[in-house]
């Protein structure tokens, strides 16, 4: 059993029938909590589309653009081979109307440099945010005439033999994952075919697609007043949008971030203004007061009936995620709705009711295949979103402020998905309660993130930390005093859940949570014999660190360096948070991440974050609680060494920068001497590694 598994298990068996968690978890259940970062990985892959690419090291959502839904990869097949045909052409009169209204941003014209002297390039954002159209354009300013869209099921190591001589290709979301990321491997045979053939290749990715090692152009779109301004202007000319921009409907609409489609429907609209078809009035009619009038009308109504309501409620939880999970949830949440509009009447639920075809459109829903990525590889599902992303906030906010009658309900069914065994659906849970907060702070904390932080289970807690985390990225208020106050206060388990919050939120507000976790750290001593519970906290402020270093990397290692030689309560919570990070490894490799931040450190010539690297490994090596862990970290690095060239590159600069005393370099030695791989010999990278060392 993995230990998503485990945990989920754990964490549903306390679940009574009602929703509500016991108070008292099971021996096993708490040694099997999830590690730290198995656990930020679900954050991101399971968010709701208003977190985006959460937690990622340099960012938090998405500022150009809007990215729709759980964090997917769209897959054409299950397999490296094409079903259909390996490319089609892309029509003229497409490339001719969009060339008409398409504005120019630095992003793309960092993607049409490297373009021209690459003949490849790799463009990463959010779904429906241009890239195709950028993609189209980029060719276009090449003089490329001829282009064709390739087939996205297509496999990374497939590609080249589908470059067939056409002068331009666009890769709309490639086929990525963990077990075949792509790899600057694949971008040089596929440079050497179009060199041969003259042609050029773009390639858009979502923001978490499996890399590698494979530099990308982050996809930023133009502002939206200037694409608004081409779309107008191209059919009414320059003086008319002179005149329409001032309008209020126009410079609320600007206020807000629109996908590139929504932003060419309002242009026609506002054409329609100036040519006497439409008014003002029904102008402003538009947008987001429509958009709430049908929030009322789905919440108030006779029609649609409870079942489907509880559908509506269902998806926007699970916006962007699998039909099949948000169907069989939205089930469920109907069955405790009806409980409470009729507890004699028993939920009666067709097996074979509406179609997914009905439920959609009723919803103003749109769906595709697509690829929900898991820890054993991609699964192919139906997803479905609302078209227009401000439905879902909208509706949970509705619900839970202007019918406080299905409260009751709601919490019980959210306290349930909390206790699911799957991470999609524990997450969701999660963001739900972060958007209730949004709506309604007091009443989400009272009757969900206070009754999780104050069980014993390890998933609740992290329910808890990650419902505060979502509401902070929320801007929610005095969230941030809630999360101070908890961290320094004396309930272990809500200090557990503030502490975990604050690893997450890293990237976001570093200084803060480090500051925090630094007050809580020495406050607390290390001792290898101290009792369990103590151990615990102690394993669980490390993990806060581990998320916070690997983040924000530089900033947090030079504080936490600052307190390795003069500060001993907070240098061993430090080292175990330090060796914990180096065995975490890149997404899609088993390269570890902070091998390849040493390895960046020393070619980019940072030398502070090398200096401080090298501080940490000497000092867990020379400190009697921690050598032992330090070596067996090295140890599992070699063996990566043996099969990897750049770790065994990175590892022949660093070992030697280590081995300058004579106890570390008779450490190393003795290391390297004695290391064994899964065949019980000894790897040839640790015998080149020990020629590497100095001389004594």
């Amino acid at each position: 059993m993995s230990q998503d598994e485990a945990e989920g298990t754990a964490t549903a068996d306390a679940t009574t029938e009602g929703g509500d968690q016991k108070q008292e978890e099971t021996p096993d259940a708490q040694e099997q909590r999830q590690k730290a970062w198995a656990a930020r990985r679900d954050l991101i892959e399971h968010a709701p589309s208003f977190v985006s690419s959460l937690v990622k090291r340099d960012q938090y959502g998405v500022s150009g653009g809007h990215v729709q839904g759980n964090v997917i990869y769209q897959f054409g097949g299950p397999s490296d081979t094409l079903s259909g045909p390996a490319s089609g052409p892309i029509p003229r009169a497409e490339i001719e109307a969009l060339a008409a209204v398409f504005q120019r941003c630095p992003s793309f014209d960092e993607a049409l440099a490297r373009l021209r002297t690459e003949r490849v390039v790799v463009l990463s954002g959010g779904h429906a945010t241009g890239r195709r159209s950028a993609a189209m354009m980029l060719l276009l300013q090449l003089g490329v005439e001829r282009m064709r869209d390739l087939e996205p099921g297509t496999s990374p190591a497939a590609l080249r033999e589908h470059l067939d001589g056409a002068a331009g290709y666009v890769l709309c979301n490639l086929a990525t994952s963990r077990s075949r990321p792509l790899r600057e491997l694949h971008l040089r045979s596929m440079r050497e075919q179009l060199e041969r053939a003259g042609g050029h290749l773009v390639i858009t990715i979502e923001p978490s697609a499996a890399l590698g090692d494979v530099p990308s152009v982050r996809w930023e779109p133009p502002p939206v007043q200037d694409m608004l301004c081409a779309h107008v202007t191209q059919s009414v000319g320059a003086a008319a949008w002179a005149d329409l921009c001032r309008l209020a409907p126009v410079r609320e609409f600007l206020e807000r971030e629109h996908r590139p489609d929504e932003i060419a429907r309002f242009a026609q609209r506002l054409v329609a203004l100036h040519r006497g078809e439409t008014s003002e009035q029904e102008l402003v009619a538009h947008g987001q007061a429509d958009v709430a009038a049908q929030v009322t009308q789905w919440l108030t109504g006779e029609k649609p009936p409870l079942l489907d309501k509880a559908f509506l409620i269902s998806l926007a939880v699970f916006d962007g995620a699998s039909y099949a999970v948000t169907a069989e949830l939205g089930d469920r949440l109907f069955a405790l709705l009806q409980k409470t509009e009729d507890p004699d009447e028993p939920p009666r639920i067709p097996v074979f009711g509406s179609t997914r075809a009905d439920r959609l459109q009723l919803a103003r829903a749109e769906g595709h295949m697509g690829t929900e990525v898991t820890e054993w590889g991609a699964v192919e599902q139906y997803v479905v979103g609302f078209r227009d992303r401000d439905i879902a906030r909208l509706l949970l906010h509705e619900v839970w402020n202007l019918h406080p009658s299905a409260r009751p309900a709601l919490v019980a069914w959210i306290k349930q998905l909390a206790g699911d065994g799957r991470p999609l659906v524990r997450t969701r849970a999660a963001a739900a309660a972060a958007l209730l907060a949004a709506a309604d702070l007091p009443s989400s904390l009272a009757l969900l993130i206070e009754p999780w932080a104050d069980t014993k289970s390890h998933g609740a807690w992290l329910n808890a930390a990650n419902a505060l985390t979502l509401a902070v990225l929320l801007k929610v208020p005095t969230v941030p005093q809630i999360l101070h106050g908890w961290c320094t206060g004396e309930n272990k388990s809500r200090r557990w859940t503030a502490i975990r919050a604050y690893g997450l939120l890293g990237p976001v507000l570093h200084e803060e949570a480090l500051q925090s976790l630094l007050d809580v750290a020495g406050q607390q001593q290390w001792d290898e014999e101290e009792e369990a519970g103590e151990q615990e906290e102690a394993l669980q402020l490390a993990d806060a660190l581990e998320l916070l270093l690997l983040a924000v990397e530089g900033p947090v290692l030079a504080r936490l360096a600052e307190h390795i030689h003069d500060d001993h309560t907070v240098r061993d919570h430090a080292l175990l948070a330090f060796l914990h990070a180096c065995e975490q490894m890149e997404e899609g490799s088993d390269r570890p991440l902070v091998l390849g931040w040493y390895a960046r450190a020393a070619a980019d010539d940072t030398p502070e974050d090398r200096e401080h690297l090298l501080t940490f490994w000497r000092t867990a090596l020379n400190d009697r609680a921690h050598t032992s862990g330090a070596l067996s970290v090295l140890r599992d690095w070699v063996r990566i060494a043996d099969r990897d060239p750049a770790s065994e590159a990175a590892l022949t600069a660093l070992l030697p920068a280590l081995a300058t005393a004579p106890a570390d370099r008779q450490r190393i030695g003795h290391l390297l001497r004695t290391a064994r791989g899964a065949d019980g010999r000894i790897p040839e990278a640790s015998t080149r590694l020990l020629a590497a060392l100095p001389a004594a």
